[in-house]
């Protein structure tokens, strides 16, 4: 049988073996099954019952008698208001669980993911009393949590009243105070600093937040999601609550809570509803305290695919060539948030294959990609880039990902890697496609090594999504075609986009982003080019002459087509 690789969850794995284990499939079914699931995107339970493979009561079945538990039919069963007020809205959304019934103290609740043992271990400490699984449908679970529990219902501002009412923490400057490791455990355990912090972290992965600030100022503590590229601050939560709320993240992080003086990175690894999400941490120490940021990483919502980046058909294409090449380095660019990452991964995801070695060096590594050799970068004991690379022409590799070039000794070191047989993506910091040419001519590389290994550049941007909800057209003003350097001709009949804001879209009139690609191609003319060390909008100039389309005329492109809006554009490009 053909060698596969596959990438699922621990709950989905451990499906995968169940069915195996009570001979319910065979492994080559659930190969196809799981190719399914990476295709269309489609739970792989759900690509279970449309092979027919297994029926949902039969697995469910199957799942109670591993865990030990009883199977329900919520959609008959009537809640009282009184055991719903046990769980609260954010808490039951977070672990995706329904309370059923209470028992002798006991509380049975209904839970989306029944096999994930680490959430099981913690509802004792965050509802506060013991609890039992039981299963049942996780579709059913999903309505009934709708009924019960709104979307809408202001969970932070329940959690943030219940911390006042409890009077906790209330009189402390714990800033000015030198405390303990163990008093700092303590305090991050107590069960209204749990429930707050699942809260802020449940409401981030609901708003589909990049990154969540928590910032200690002198009379305040600031917390802040980053959405589509804009910060929006929440209610404040009272002052006190900064170390508590630090300690509880530093603590899930498996930082050093009693180090506060120094900057620390750590990772946490959590199932919200039943979703796997990575956060990254990364705290600062400053006049008020410690600043920490989390880094969203929610594999749910970044599709991992060269077909669903937003790129027009012939630049797919043409990417796809290049990435297949047996050597040469390919460049995307852009600022920091452009999606450069993502980008990269989905080639890599791409050219993945059994008979091919990957190698990459990240700083950090973002996403777990099975199959490929990834490494972190650490610059504080040495390991930088350029040493990676280094070390990966001694592992016999096919492919390499280098996070970015920052220096000459790595471009040199990317340069070597090309001419050695290897073909080596990387990203740098730069405003358009040619400009990636004149920062390695500044770097110190020789233009007769960039135009020998360069294949290509993809220059990107992301750019706020007109909110379908509250999307409304207008006649653009001439000042603004102006702006965009466009006539009346140019645009005809069709009319421009803005979002009038809605509650979709947190007033906002935007949801969600897309990108802006430019792609240019390192052809014999371009080289050329490169060798006469010429500048920036020579190169430029040569590419549009070639077809390649630029980054204000992509966005124009979505202007038209009604995504995005000329705000927007004006903005990012």
């Amino acid at each position: 049988m053909t060698e596969h690789r596959i990438e699922l969850d621990s709950s989905s794995n451990a499906i995968w073996h169940l069915l195996l284990d009570h001979q319910k499939a065979t492994e080559e079914q659930l190969y196809e099954a799981y190719e399914e699931h990476e295709r269309t995107g489609k739970s792989f339970t759900s690509v279970l019952y449309n092979f027919e493979i297994i029926s949902e009561p039969e697995l469910l079945r199957l799942i109670a008698e591993d865990v030990s538990a009883e199977v329900v039919n919520v959609s008959e069963l009537s809640i009282s208001r009184e055991l719903i007020n046990k769980i609260t809205p954010a808490i039951a959304r977070m672990y995706g669980i329904l309370p059923i019934r209470e028992e002798e103290g006991v509380l049975y609740v209904a839970a989306q993911d029944p096999m994930n043992y680490r959430m099981i271990d913690e509802l004792h400490y965050v509802l506060g009393q013991d609890c039992r699984i039981v299963i049942a449908s996780p579709t059913e679970i999903e309505d009934a949590l709708d009924f019960y529990y709104p979307r809408d219902a202001d969970s932070v501002k329940e959690v943030l009243s219940e911390l006042e009412q409890s009077g906790f923490g209330v009189g402390g400057d714990d800033e000015d105070i030198e405390q303990s490791e163990d008093d700092l455990e303590e305090m991050a355990s107590e069960a209204p600093i749990v429930r707050f912090v699942d809260v802020i972290l449940y409401q981030a992965v609901k708003d589909q937040a990049s990154d969540i600030h928590f910032e200690p100022f002198s009379d305040e503590f600031k917390i802040r999601y980053r959405i589509d590229g804009a910060l929006y601050e929440m209610a404040p939560p009272p002052k006190h609550l900064a170390v508590p709320v630090i300690s509880r993240l530093k603590v899930l992080s498996s930082l050093n809570i009693a180090e506060r003086r120094l900057p620390q990175d750590g990772r946490i690894e959590l199932r919200v509803a039943g979703r796997p999400i990575d956060l990254r941490i990364s705290t600062l120490p400053t006049q008020y305290g410690e600043s920490v940021v989390l880094r969203v990483l929610d594999r749910s919502v970044v599709d991992l695919n060269l077909d669903r980046l937003g790129m027009e058909e012939g630049m797919i294409k043409t990417i796809r060539e290049l990435i297949h090449r047996p050597n040469g380095i390919m460049i995307v660019t852009g600022p920091t948030g452009s999606g450069k990452t993502t980008t990269l991964y989905s080639g890599l995801k791409e050219i993945n294959s059994v008979d091919e070695k990957l190698l990459t060096a990240e700083d950090p590594v973002e996403y777990d990609l099975d199959g490929i050799m990834q490494l972190g970068v650490r610059e504080s004991v040495g390991m930088t880039f350029a040493s990676a690379l280094r070390a990966f022409l001694r592992q016999d590799p096919d492919r390499i990902m280098v996070g970015e070039v920052r220096d000459l000794e790595t471009a040199a070191m990317a340069v070597q890697a090309s001419l050695t047989g290897h073909l080596v993506l990387s990203t740098l910091h730069t405003n358009d496609s040619a400009g990636a040419i004149t920062r390695l001519i500044d770097m110190g590389v020789e233009p007769f090594l960039i135009s020998s290994t360069l294949v290509g550049v993809l220059a990107q941007r992301l750019v706020r999504r007109v909110c379908t909800s509250c999307k409304s057209k207008y006649e653009p003003d001439d000042k603004e075609l102006k702006l965009l350097k466009l006539s009346r001709e140019d645009i005809g009949d069709r009319q421009f986009c803005y979002g009038k804001g809605c509650a979709n879209c947190n007033q906002t009139g935007y949801r969600g982003r897309v990108g802006l690609f430019e792609l240019l191609r390192v052809t014999p003319e371009v080289q050329d080019l490169i060798n006469q060390r010429k500048p920036t909008a020579v190169i430029r100039n040569q590419g549009v002459k070639e077809g390649m389309t630029l980054l204000r005329q992509s966005g124009i492109r979505k202007i038209l087509d009604g995504v995005t809006s000329s705000e927007e554009i004006l903005k990012y490009t």
